[in-house]
């Protein structure tokens, strides 16, 4: 298991990855994160852990562009679940959401990956031998009532 990554934020806005020893954009951070790299964004004059603003900063730019992901409603109903005594209980709700999204979300991608792992030409191929065994069994069954059992004839 890899260590916690450390990524200092300087006064003039600019973020340190100490691992690689070098500056990065919040374009990076983002990185780490779809990465699932383990970090954590340390403002470097008082200590304190900013990952949190830092994700945050990340969320508001990808929501500016493009297709947003929450709506309008949505963060009303965080900033009103904000302070509130069904603060916690929002929270656990979506940990637990976004917990069992994940999962489906990767059930899902594995059955894709196992639906296209063979060429749609062997799909077919199989598909058409099912249907001929189907076909086979089918005449086969029909015809044992039309035709005379070979074993009465030869006795």
């Amino acid at each position: 298991m890899s260590e916690t990554r450390t990524i200092k934020k300087y006064p003039n806005r600019r973020l340190y990855d100490t691992h690689q020893s070098r500056y990065i954009t919040l374009a990076n951070v983002r990185e780490l994160v779809m990465a699932e790299t383990a970090f954590q964004v340390i403002d470097r004059q008082s200590g304190e852990d900013i990952t949190r603003s830092i994700l945050l900063q990340i969320i508001m730019e990808q929501e500016a562009g493009g297709q947003p992901l929450f709506s309008t409603d949505i963060l009303a109903q965080f900033i009103r679940n904000y302070g509130e005594t069904t603060q916690q209980g929002f929270t656990t709700f979506l940990e637990k959401s976004m917990s069992t999204f994940g999962i489906q979300q990767e059930a899902l991608r594995e059955q894709m990956q196992k639906a296209l792992t063979n060429t749609p030409l062997d799909n077919w191929v199989k598909l058409s031998e099912k249907n001929m065994q189907t076909w086979q069994k089918m005449q086969k069954d029909m015809f044992k009532g039309v035709t005379p059992d070979n074993k009465n004839d030869k006795d």
